[in-house]
């Protein structure tokens, strides 16, 4: 009983390009429609794990397959519902997010730019001068240190034995 053994009348046939550029849901259109290249939104990828199919989320192993009629219902559920969400939620969240978002990273530009970048600027020009002080410190009191606490160490050994 699966999609395999569905009858003709009940099956959606739809062009495989018009449904890779379409993210509305599946209506019943009249004739062909011919969509303008949509910009893309995410050009680096960042959201491709969101890019979740309803097969993704309810997958039937062969072993188990509901009614064919409730296969296609449910799909279609899930894409109008999925669909109308998403477009409801970001009209009432995607502007004042933006707003948000916008200062945030506008704020952060500006502390980054004008505050962290000339102090570590500053700390790179005098880090060769402290490099030099910081390498002979190390060299008089660290080093001779842990030698001799590797040479008192190195002469312990370990024994076990089973009783």
């Amino acid at each position: 009983m699966g999609l395999e053994n569905e009858k003709s009348d009940t099956s959606i046939i739809m062009d495989e390009d018009e449904f890779n550029r379409s993210i509305e849901p599946i209506l019943s259109k009249k004739g062909k429609v011919y969509y303008s290249e949509a910009p893309d939104r995410d050009p680096h990828d960042i959201n491709a794990h969101l890019k979740v199919g309803f097969e993704d989320v309810i997958a039937e192993p062969m072993s188990s397959h509901s009614f064919d009629r409730v296969w296609i219902g449910s799909n279609a559920v899930f894409e109008l519902i999925k669909f109308i969400f998403y477009r409801l939620l970001t009209t009432l969240l995607a502007v004042p997010m933006a707003f948000i978002l916008g200062l945030v990273f506008g704020v952060l530009s500006c502390i980054h730019i004008w505050l962290v970048m000339p102090v570590i600027q500053s700390l790179m020009m005098l880090l060769p001068s402290i490099q030099v002080v910081w390498r002979s410190l190390t060299d008089m009191f660290i080093t001779p240190l842990f030698h001799s606490m590797g040479k008192t160490l190195s002469s312990i050994h370990v024994k076990t034995t089973e009783n």
